[in-house]
């Protein structure tokens, strides 16, 4: 099988690495892999701050490149659940491209969606000798519907504990355009979601939205606190190269 990759902005500009780590976990996985360079946002940024109109040129644009049968994966529930869920609202039955864009929301998957339900590929040797915590990103559970997935995943990862954090589906106060918007709501929703990782006991907390461990890693970094943030494919992509 040979897949497109989609890379979302976060990863492309701050966290290069995770992209390519999620490339790796593809390729032992046994597939092959395909990168259109001229891809680029997804819209959601636009979407969510009122400017549709320009969203609806980025999906235009995300819909001619990514063309053909192939499936797409994507390190990120964020933008895959934004595509799949809301690009039907910048489409019109006129439109040249509608049902390109019905069978491209078909074609896209988060990747532990993918590894896990459609190649069934869990096991990939990791082993990470560290205790853990995973943030249910809101994206990723309640507009994508992932959860047991990555944490699948997980248990799979030699020298891994995975210990659950309270509230572990609340928000960590990103919300794309809310932390900037509503900084001092944000700033306390971040507060509350690390102490509840550092209740744990966790080093590192997890999550496959790499935007919720930028704002994470804000906090924790401002405040020197004995937690990291890192996005799951840095974690099954760790101890077998």
């Amino acid at each position: 099988m040979t897949v497109d990759i989609f890379i979302p902005c976060f990863i492309d500009q701050l966290y290069p690495d995770t992209a390519f780590n999620m490339i790796k976990l593809l390729k032992k996985a046994g597939i092959d892999v395909n990168y259109n360079p001229e891809q680029t946002c997804c819209g959601q940024p636009a979407y969510n701050s009122g400017y549709w109109d320009e969203t609806r040129k980025l999906a235009h644009k995300f819909v001619a490149d990514f063309p053909g049968e192939q499936l797409i994966v994507s390190p990120s529930a964020s933008c895959t659940g934004f595509i799949k869920n809301y690009y039907s609202n910048l489409f019109t039955k006129e439109d040249q491209d509608y049902e390109l864009h019905l069978k491209l929301q078909k074609r896209l998957f988060e990747l532990t969606d993918f590894l896990v339900n459609k190649i069934k590929f869990t096991d990939f040797g990791a082993r990470f000798p560290h205790k853990v915590c995973y943030h249910d990103a809101c994206t990723a559970l309640r507009e994508y519907g992932i959860r047991k997935e990555p944490r699948e995943l997980l248990s799979k990862v030699e020298g891994l504990e995975l210990v659950e954090m309270e509230e572990t589906d609340t928000c960590c106060g990103f919300g794309g355009t809310f932390v900037t918007k509503f900084q001092a709501i944000s700033s306390a929703m971040t507060e509350q979601k690390v102490e509840h990782a550092l209740n744990t006991g966790a080093e590192y907390i997890i999550s496959t939205e790499s935007s919720c461990l930028l704002n994470l890693e804000g906090y924790i970094k401002k405040n020197k606190l004995p937690i990291q943030p890192i996005h799951i494919a840095d974690i099954l992509a760790s101890g077998w190269e």
